[in-house]
């Protein structure tokens, strides 16, 4: 029945709370311990002593940030980024050359020559027709 679900959960969230409380004290202990454990006596000695062996290191107290995953987004190719990648082709520069110096993905590039026409077909020595 729903109702000893829900008297579960509540037990289980109050055991919760206790074992938190229960970690918090103990942790609390052993580090108010630490200091006498490496010999020192007194947290000012002992927390000296820890940043001079991080090599002066700031400690923050704010966790680090996470890294947000960039969201690409898509280049928008003009008729003039064609007509650049068409002129460095010819001048026979690289996909990669070519992308770099236009600002945008390699896939991009091969798209833009295929539709020019000037990528071979598979299996062929011909350039491929352009795409109109």
């Amino acid at each position: 029945m729903i109702t000893d679900k829900i008297k579960e959960l509540e037990k289980l969230r109050a055991d919760t709370a206790k074992l938190e409380a229960s970690i918090k004290d103990e942790r609390t202990k052993e580090l108010a311990a630490l200091p006498a454990y490496y010999g020192f006596d007194s947290v000012a000695a002992f927390a000296k002593a820890v940043v001079k062996a991080g090599k002066g290191a700031k400690v923050s107290e704010k966790a680090p940030k996470e890294a947000k995953a960039k969201k690409r987004t898509r280049a928008v190719v003009t008729p003039e980024i064609k007509a650049k990648v068409v002129e460095l082709a010819n001048e026979g520069k690289t996909g990669a050359e070519i992308a770099k110096a236009v600002g945008v993905s390699l896939p991009t590039i091969q798209n833009i020559k295929k539709a020019a026409g000037l990528v071979k077909a598979r299996g062929t020595s011909e350039p491929s027709a352009p795409v109109a």
